[in-house]
């Protein structure tokens, strides 16, 4: 019990009550855009790395704590209420948590200077195709069955997971796109069989930041609250509103990562 009132209490050292509160609020926004179309590290991480001390690999491992409460609680009401089918997701999840794992493990000596002109050409691609075809992930019209719709639910999950492992922001709009461009999934079911998949990647990646001691547990805790209180309400209102709904705030989400990724490397360039 000592060893984890310490943990907790070290979390928070030299930590405002300003950023705090901020904390939460973003926590929950990120819960509740995660949710309908992932991307809610892109708001979570920058916070995180305003706390004192904090070092990039410990905003990353404390941020996937956080979320794992949000995407756990809308993978639920999604399975409640969407019912996904357990028979894609579940081997989808494995794949991408073994994936994840092992991005993780290189997460601290990839360099991001590489990948992330890489992230952004993808994204804009992905969101200027999603704008041209507006029927694109409106209806299901799954392309792929038995095992060849399993194969590439499994390289969708690979291939994602690794990433997820690797930074994360994103991760949730990635696994969305490619669940609705290469099985033929609908917004809304994408959603659904993402959320199962985003669980099995932040699990991965904690098994792998957890025992090296990158997790601040206390702030991680803190995001995980307001998460869970997020994934729920954003889950609930994707599936009230459709998967209409869905596509525009993919299409916002993808633009403002677009934006926010390529401003920090700007940043990074001048």
């Amino acid at each position: 019990m000592e060893l984890i009132a310490d943990l907790l209490s070290a979390s928070f050292d030299g930590v405002s009550w300003v950023t705090l509160v901020l904390l939460v609020l973003v926590g929950f926004s990120a819960g509740w855009v995660d949710a309908v179309v992932g991307g809610g590290g892109l708001l979570q991480l920058p916070v995180l790395l305003t706390v004192p001390g904090i070092s990039p690999v410990q905003a990353l491992a404390t941020n996937k704590l956080g979320s794992i409460f949000g995407t756990t609680t809308s993978a639920l009401t999604y399975i409640r209420r969407v019912r996904p089918s357990l028979r894609t997701a579940a081997p989808t999840a494995l794949a991408a948590l073994a994936a994840s794992y092992l991005g993780a493990k290189v997460a601290a000596w990839l360099p991001e200077e590489v990948i992330t002109p890489v992230i952004i050409a993808a994204l804009l691609g992905v969101g200027i195709f999603t704008a041209a075809k507006p029927h694109v992930g409106k209806l299901e019209r799954l392309r792929h069955v038995g095992l060849g719709h399993l194969a590439r639910a499994v390289g969708v999950g690979a291939v994602v997971g690794f990433y997820d492992g690797v930074l994360g922001p994103g991760t949730g709009t990635f696994l969305i796109i490619g669940l609705v461009m290469v099985l033929g999934f609908n917004f809304l079911n994408a959603s659904a069989h993402a959320k199962i998949v985003n669980v099995a990647t932040n699990v991965g990646a904690l098994l792998s930041f957890g025992p090296a001691g990158h997790v601040l547990v206390g702030l991680g805790l803190l995001l995980g609250a307001a998460n869970l209180l997020g994934g729920y309400t954003g889950a609930r209102m994707a599936i009230a509103k459709g998967s209409q709904f869905v596509r525009v705030i993919f299409l916002i989400v993808v633009f403002v990562l677009v934006a926010k990724l390529g401003w920090d490397l700007l940043t990074e360039w001048f």
